[in-house]
């Protein structure tokens, strides 16, 4: 059998399939991927001069030595080390130095598992999504055994000896997808261009995942442009998948490049995988990441653009593949500007800010907003919450991590939803080993960097779209140290108070993106907002006098997560403070 078609991007690879994998080291080793392997791999050495190029009659490696090795291997894998030059005629020659072939050996897997690596099974005609376990069990697995095995066998056979110890690493593909085309509800315009593009139907991801992205900061704002985008683009569907992301209420239809799968597929653990059913309906916006710098139109200052198309009452995004946007703020951060300038149009008020409710023993339950840039401290808050408070709250719930929106329901109370199921943090930030407690579900970026990330699950998408009623909504000072005369949690005492607060939007700049020292943006929210100032400002003006009318606490929480020294225990104050407030000891 064949082990399908494949791309080798950037050292990631992707591997199509329409039928089931092949099954034997015989077809493994026979394959056009593993001889493009074998090739990369000699290549590197090459570059490199490495000893372990000694294993070959001479240097530069000839064509003909490499299927040699095939050969070679094809029996090496059956067949003792002494017994394969019998039948493969010149095969002797890598046996001069069985540990020096054993380490070669060695060093050709390593190349394949330092790979990113991409399973797509795309048969429409087989329909793979109407039977997804079967799928990934014939194809991931059934990889992940074969090269593990075929690996094990012929090291076994070069050395004669049984290892001791087995690990069964990860040496298949990382990720894997059914992705299949789908006629979308689009306008002409957009049907054209996008529905020939398979649309992910299911995930397999094997975590942890380390992803070394080519940028671990964001920089600028998301810049609305005059014209559409689509207009100008021909995409190939070849080098595209689409991820059908659920945002809070609304559908995205998130198009990315192959060339940034690893980000791509990040997003199924931070927003839920639209299902049949949502996709019969029309999507609210479209969001191409990665179109070619060659082929991007030129429509604004920047290129982080957006269209807001009202024939279509659509929203269309574009970012162009270039290294200097290879970073997963931008997929998400995008894809949540875009939820908050449709939740405008909708009369809802999008919040950048965390929201949680809280099970306070003995005190009910309360639903707290935090309001605040990124880096100002709310998931840190959070984090020192559910450690401090572990003796006095019962549950914890979260609606919200980074984004949502606010809405009000026939009686007037104000209620908060979420936008995503999964939460990307700052490893640096959070409680020493919390990101290893959740390991086996976690998406690490950039791990020896500054900024360094996690994206892991954190709710579900039932609770997100509830509805919770609000209770408290602070703001998330990260720049103002406590004292006497500043209280870690304060109350404002009218909507003009909090409004000049929170419409100032400051905070201490934490190096998540470009900026650097106390930087202000309206409402600390530059994801639509800022784009749409009149019509968010009479939004909030609305729902902070509905605040204030249902006796709300509104105020400030000064996390001091923006002061050297301050950053654990500055939100560990800031948590035992809102604990205080809850119980009724203060405020």
């Amino acid at each position: 059998m064949e082990i399908g078609t494949h791309q080798i991007i950037d050292g990631k690879v992707i591997l199509r399939i329409r039928d089931r994998i092949c099954d034997t080291p015989e077809s493994l080793l026979s394959s056009p991927l593993f001889l493009d392997i074998l090739k990369r791999t000699v290549a590197e050495l090459e570059r490199r001069n490495s000893p372990l190029l000694g294993i070959f009659p001479q240097t530069p490696v000839r064509s003909a030595d490499l299927l040699l090795l095939v050969r070679t291997l094809k029996f090496l894998v059956k067949l003792p080390g002494g017994l394969v030059p019998r039948v493969v005629e010149g095969a002797e020659t890598f046996f001069r130095d069985p540990v020096l072939f054993n380490d070669f050996v060695e060093h050709l897997y390593n190349s394949w598992r330092g790979m990113q690596r991409l399973v797509i099974c795309d048969s429409a005609g087989d329909r793979f999504d109407q039977r997804p376990y079967r799928t990934f069990n014939s194809t991931v697995e059934t990889l992940t055994h074969l090269v593990r095995s075929t690996y094990r066998e012929t090291q076994e056979n070069i050395t004669g000896n049984h290892p001791n110890i087995y690990r069964q690493v990860s040496a298949g593909a990382e990720i894997a997808t059914i992705a299949l085309p789908k006629d979308i509800h689009y306008p002409e315009l957009y049907a054209a261009r996008l529905n020939a593009i398979p649309v992910i139907r299911q995930v397999l991801i094997y975590p942890p995942l380390i992803f070394n992205p080519p940028m671990n900061k964001r920089s600028g704002v998301f810049e609305r442009v005059a014209r559409n985008p689509l207009e100008a683009l021909t995409l190939n569907k070849n080098n595209w998948l689409c991820y059908p992301a659920k945002v809070g209420p609304l559908l995205v239809m998130v198009y990315f490049s192959l060339r940034y799968f690893e980000l791509g597929f990040t997003l199924a653990n931070l927003f839920e995988l639209a299902g049949d059913e949502a996709l019969h309906q029309k999507p609210d916006a479209v969001f191409l990441f990665g179109v070619p710098e060659e082929d991007f139109p030129n429509l604004g200052a920047g290129q982080t653009i957006f269209y807001d198309d009202p024939a279509h009452d659509l929203l269309v995004a574009a970012i162009p593949d270039s290294p200097k946007f290879g970073y997963f703020g931008y997929l998400k951060k995008m894809i949540l500007t875009l939820h908050n300038i449709k939740m405008i149009k909708l009369g809802k008020m999008p919040f950048h800010g965390a929201l949680i409710n809280l099970a306070v023993r003995g005190h009910g339950r309360f639903t707290v907003l935090t309001l605040g840039d990124t880096g100002a401290g709310k998931s840190e808050m959070l984090e020192a919450l559910r450690t401090l408070g572990s003796d006095e709250l019962e549950d914890i719930t979260i609606i919200a991590d980074d984004m949502g929106s606010l809405g009000m329901d026939g009686q007037g109370r104000v209620l908060g939803y979420g936008t995503e199921t999964g939460a990307f943090v700052r490893l640096d930030d959070l409680k020493p080993g919390y990101a290893f407690g959740q390991i086996d579900r976690t998406i690490i970026m950039s791990p020896a960097e500054v900024n360094a990330r996690a994206v892991l699950p954190v709710t579900t998408y039932e609770t997100i779209m509830r509805g919770f009623a609000v209770d408290m909504v602070l703001y998330a000072n990260n720049y103002e140290a406590v004292d006497a005369q500043h209280a870690a949690v304060e109350r404002f005492e009218s909507p003009e108070q909090a409004l000049a607060v929170f419409r100032e939007g400051a905070v201490m700049s934490k190096g998540t993106t470009t900026t650097t020292g106390l930087v202000r943006s309206y409402f600390a929210n530059v994801f639509g907002p800022q784009q749409y100032p009149e019509a968010y400002d009479a939004l909030a003006q609305t729902f902070f006098e509905a605040f204030f009318a249902q006796g709300m606490f509104v105020g400030q929480m000064r996390t001091q997560l923006g002061i050297g020294g301050m950053e654990r225990s500055g939100p560990e104050q800031a948590a035992q403070a809102l604990l205080r407030i809850l119980k009724g000891e203060d405020g």
